[in-house]
């Protein structure tokens, strides 16, 4: 699936457009700035991708993120920021809490679960804990990395595969179909650095039908060591399920319209990990279909009560009153007391 670039010279243009219209009021990655001045103590900001139709976050880094401070019960909110941010080291996702920024998905969950007391694997022997480090490892730095290759070699049967809006995503008010053309020439233009990137971290030296075989493999490693368990150390979710569930998510919910091998893999051959997928989006993510339907960022915090009818008469009514009682005394007032005078001398 070769990038095709029809019009250079246009596309070119679009491109720029495009590249123009997040830099305008974008930070600095090298700067640190707290975007969030106006914070609530202890309430974490999360900075993250904007949602997509089929899944939270199409960045198993940032779901993995958002999936821990669910399951550890901390009060975090969305900060809706249209990709205009970076963190310091120029990554998503990011957090702010109490004025500071924490950067990296590890860092974050690392710090925050001191800070709280908050640590999912807090009931793990030293073994366990082992264990689900090299099989975080694996995910991470071997997993990923084919779903990156996949991603980067075919941009546009990501968009695809993710029904990503572009439009929503960037915040920018021009045609998708326009962003769209626009996308496929800057990331052709980009496309030979994430081909370096793949390559240099070891996946990208082989072939497509060697890369999927790695993947495969991973699938088939985290099936086994799932085996009939609800979850990887027994019936309470832990880190590696968190991350597990963020990777296995971003091929699991890829659009049925889309061919994708590895997930074809993964629902006849690890139906395990389905089921492991299905039951962390249960318990992590209720408002899942909400996320979704609405690509609403904060669907978790509560929402202002829409006043009823019967309500909105009542204190409609009230407001009458209020105005009507001051012209009465005003009436009062004015009234001149010789005109009662006049009437008894009548009577």
């Amino acid at each position: 699936c070769p990038i095709d670039v029809e019009e250079p010279e246009k596309a070119a243009a679009a491109g720029d457009a495009v590249k123009d219209a997040v830099k305008e009021t974008a930070a600095p990655a090298s700067k640190v700035v707290v975007h969030k001045s106006n914070y609530e103590k202890d309430v974490v900001y999360l900075y993250q991708f904007s949602r997509t139709p089929l899944l939270p976050s199409i960045s198993p880094f940032c779901l993995k993120v958002e999936t821990w401070l669910r399951l550890a019960g901390l009060k975090y909110e969305n900060v809706d920021h249209k990709l205009k941010y970076r963190s310091k080291k120029g990554q998503l996702p990011f957090i702010e809490l109490n004025g500071e920024e924490i950067a990296d998905s590890s860092f974050i969950i690392k710090e925050l679960a001191q800070k709280f007391n908050r640590d999912l694997d807090e009931n793990l022997t030293d073994e366990q804990r082992s264990i689900s480090y090299a099989t975080i490892s694996m995910i991470e730095n071997h997993f990923a990395w084919v779903i990156i290759w996949w991603r980067s070699k075919y941009p546009e049967q990501m968009l695809k595969a993710y029904k990503v809006d572009l439009q929503h995503a960037l915040g920018i008010r021009l045609p998708n179909s326009f962003l769209r053309f626009a996308f496929r020439y800057f990331f052709g233009r980009k496309w030979f650095q994430s081909y370096k990137k793949v390559k240099a971290q070891g996946i990208g030296v082989h072939s497509a039908e060697e890369i999927v075989r790695f993947g495969q493999e991973d699938l088939q490693v985290l099936s086994k060591y799932l085996s009939d368990k609800p979850f990887f150390f027994g019936d309470e979710p832990t880190n590696i399920d968190v991350v597990a569930f963020a990777n296995l998510a971003q091929i699991y919910f890829i659009d049925k319209d889309v061919p994708f091998s590895l997930r074809e893999y993964m629902t006849e051959n690890c139906a395990n990990l389905v089921g492991l997928v299905n039951r962390m989006k249960e318990r992590c993510f209720p408002d899942w279909d909400d996320i979704c339907a609405n690509l609403d960022m904060n669907s978790h915090l509560p929402k202002p009560q829409p006043v009823s009818d019967d309500k909105e008469e009542k204190e409609q009514c009230k407001d009458e009153k209020e105005e009507k009682e001051p012209a009465d005394k005003e009436k009062d007032v004015e009234k001149d007391p010789a005109d009662d005078k006049e009437k008894a001398v009548e009577k």
